[in-house]
């Protein structure tokens, strides 16, 4: 019997949107998590982008796994094909990720990874070129700042740290105090 399961790494982690029976830490090996796409919709406009996350190619990711019963996948694929594909600056891949904790064991998952020949591919940029993409930006989900403050948050709370994020999201978190 196949599981069915969905790899989150950003926004996906603390708003799946989608019903689930099951989430779990995991890990993503061969891609790592980067703020390295120029949103178009969500977080940004064609005429002012904002930056959000993708999974690029090389080193490991940890995010969660969502597990989805076999009648609601389906429905599932298709709200995230919506939602992720707006623009088809990912492509959906079906890999293997490593459930951690108690029940560690591997299972195959659905996972949006970059399209680095796309339009939107950001490529790696300095924290400094990060933060002027962000700040500022808004679109069709909020504002820019709050995907990423959200984010680290939230990869917070589940044990996962990532410097160049965390540094970041406190640059964000220090420009948007009064006085500063």
């Amino acid at each position: 019997m196949t599981e069915n399961w969905v790899f989150g790494y950003g926004s996906l982690m603390w708003k799946p949107g989608f019903e689930h029976i099951e989430a779990r830490p995991a890990l993503l090996r061969g891609a790592h998590r980067q703020l390295c796409v120029y949103s178009y919709v969500h977080r940004g406009t064609p005429e002012r982008p904002g930056l959000v996350l993708g999974l690029d190619r090389g080193g490991a990711c940890r995010g969660l796994a969502f597990k989805v019963a076999d009648e609601r996948w389906p429905d599932v694929v298709e709200y995230l094909r919506a939602r992720e594909q707006v623009t088809m600056v990912y492509r959906e891949t079906r890999t293997s990720i490593e459930l951690t904790g108690p029940d560690k064991r591997k299972v195959p998952a659905l996972v949006f990874m970059v399209d680095r020949s796309h339009e939107q591919y950001a490529g790696a940029l300095s924290v400094a070129e990060q933060v002027k993409w962000v700040n500022g930006a808004v679109g069709r989900s909020g504002k820019n700042p709050e995907y990423v403050l959200n984010t680290v948050e939230h990869m917070r709370e589940s044990g996962i740290h990532d410097p160049r994020l965390e540094e970041l999201a406190n640059l964000l978190a220090a420009e948007a105090q009064p006085g500063s």
